[in-house]
């Protein structure tokens, strides 16, 4: 269908969540999936699934680090070239002030596969044209070359500059759980496994390579046996004072709270996740395994234990709800996003309205270790804050969702106002 669209120009469509991707013929061919005379070419991708057909051929239908391996054959310096890098990030600059965010640690710094975000990014800055601190992540896939990856990472930090970090690592363990890829214990209801992308030796290995360079581990991680596995190789691999940090995580054994705890790994949330409408309900009843129906994105539990918890959105990613700091801030303390007519999500590991207030300002400044600057009030620190329309922390927790900021400002200057 997609030839039949387009034949001579490489075309990819990611799916919604960015786990799953579509390839026209052309671009398989480029990445060897497809040979010259049509047949069957590489059939099989570590960390991935290429989908055959009925006759063993690939149909196009990539998942998980098969969709990164053929994407990395468009033609990405005409999909992504500099110009086009420092409109998009003047246009996610304009968006995440507009919600109120000063602080923005993004994970696909290089999905490309070239440097201009990079490169973009630090000419904003240099023109005075940036008004976030914008953290950047290097990412790693299973097919890749480590060394040459870390040492692809380590160079990025030639673009560091006042308002630019680049010391993070991007990694998947795991898929999604929802969508039956996540590393979990027990298995699926029908005997599958998820997909773990790596091997405990080989993220022992990669953190200690990385935090001997000065670069901190980020990863996407979802299912129980994935978190049990990268916990080890930080604690193994790692160095504490790194930070290492997990993203996402559907599942914890409870053993592995204190693990973190006590070698200061960090943890950032979707939490804008906790909540599902009576639809997904069902759905996630008949795809879980026992002990996981009821449960989702634990935040609670992470407070409880000492570990450093902060938010993150991957808007809008598969679930349908805000983006803004406030509209969160609800979700997390009812567990309902007040659209969905839904019982609350997994009321044990709601927040407090100041715990979430924390995990939207001063833990995102410890996760991109600004904290002694920004994240908080105090003498001395950037006057990065919000005037907000509506009281977060006194009125009903029904009308949290209806704060919106009024103005932002950064570093005393009026950035956006409404």
């Amino acid at each position: 269908m997609l030839d039949e669209v387009c034949s001579d120009i490489p075309i990819y469509f990611a799916d919604e969540e960015g786990h799953k991707g579509l390839a026209n013929t052309i671009l398989l061919k480029k990445a060897g999936l497809i040979k010259e005379d049509g047949t069957a070419g590489m059939t099989e991708l570590r960390g991935g699934e290429i989908v055959l057909d009925a006759d063993g051929i690939p149909t196009g239908y990539v998942k998980e680090q098969a969709g990164t391996y053929v994407r990395s054959f468009l033609d990405n310096e005409y999909l992504c070239s500099v110009d086009v890098a420092k409109a998009n990030m003047a246009s996610i600059q304009e968006q995440l002030l507009s919600e109120g965010y000063t602080m923005y640690l993004d994970g696909y710094s290089s999905y490309f596969f070239n440097d201009n975000f990079y490169k973009a990014a630090q000419q904003m800055d240099k023109a005075g044209e940036m008004h976030i601190v914008l953290g950047t992540a290097c990412e790693m896939d299973s097919w890749m070359d480590v060394d040459k990856t870390l040492d692809k990472a380590s160079d990025t930090k030639k673009y560091t500059s006042k308002h630019i970090k680049t010391n993070w690592l991007k990694l998947f363990v795991d898929g999604t759980v929802e969508s039956g890829t996540g590393f979990i214990e027990p298995l699926y209801p029908d005997g599958h496994q998820g997909i773990p992308n790596w091997s405990e030796e080989e993220l022992t290995d990669i953190t200690r390579k990385a935090n001997a360079k000065g670069i901190t581990m980020h990863v996407h991680v979802m299912g129980n046996k994935g978190v049990e596995r990268i916990v080890n190789a930080y604690i193994n691999g790692g160095k504490d004072e790194m930070r290492n940090t997990l993203v996402h995580v559907y599942g914890v054994k409870p053993e592995d709270y204190k693990r973190m705890a006590d070698h200061n790994i960090y943890f950032t949330s979707g939490m804008l996740w906790h909540h599902t409408d009576s639809a997904l309900q069902a759905e996630l009843m008949q795809i879980l395994p026992e002990g996981m129906k009821d449960k989702g994105y634990p935040m609670k539990s992470f407070f409880d234990h000492g570990i450093n918890f902060s938010s993150h959105s991957d808007f809008p990613a598969l679930c349908n709800a805000p983006d803004d700091p406030f509209g969160i801030m609800e979700i997390v303390v009812t567990g309902v996003y007040h659209l969905e007519n839904a019982k609350p999500w997994w009321t044990e590991e709601c927040l407090s309205r100041e715990q979430a207030l924390q995990a939207l300002t001063i833990n995102v400044a410890k996760q991109m270790f600004i904290e002694n600057e920004r994240g908080s009030i105090k003498e001395g620190k950037y006057a990065d804050f919000l005037l907000v329309t509506k009281d977060v922390l006194t009125c009903p927790v029904t009308e949290i969702h209806e704060a919106k900021p009024a103005a932002t400002y950064f570093e005393g200057k009026k950035v956006f106002s409404m």
